[in-house]
């Protein structure tokens, strides 16, 4: 099963380590995630840009709006995902608490969606033919 594991970071906070010590916390991060994908754990994952390069897309009030910036107003902002294959949720939370990055922020953990029947049906109503691969 596939769990989306969005990684939130201080980034004032990760700013003002020396690099070096940023350097070997990634070197720690990115060893833990060669041992994850060794083990057919890591199905994936991203590192996001600074939070300030964000793009907010809103629809109110029949608009939409388009704002520079994340939406939240926190200090802690979403720093990257990791999607994880693991048998259940237990397990996620067992192999995410070994990863490092945890020391710089949080972890939110959610299973993904299946979303493949509710597609399905959303073709059919509009008439969409599959094409064989």
């Amino acid at each position: 099963m596939k769990y989306i594991c969005l990684g939130y970071i201080d980034q004032s906070a990760w700013a003002s380590i020396p690099d070096s010590e940023r350097n070997a916390f990634m070197d720690e991060c990115f060893t833990y995630d060669d041992e994850l994908r060794k083990n057919g754990h890591f199905a994936g994952g991203e590192a996001l840009d600074d939070a300030r390069n964000a793009t907010t897309l809103r629809y109110r009030n029949g608009k939409l709006s388009v704002t520079d910036g994340p939406f939240a107003e926190t200090k802690e902002q979403l720093g990257g995902i990791l999607i994880l294959e693991a048998r259940d949720l237990n397990h996620a939370i067992q192999l995410m608490s070994k990863h490092p990055g945890v020391k710089a922020g949080p972890f939110e953990i959610r299973p993904a969606a299946d979303l493949s029947d509710m597609l399905a049906e959303s073709e059919r109503r509009r008439g969409v033919v599959q094409e064989n691969p």
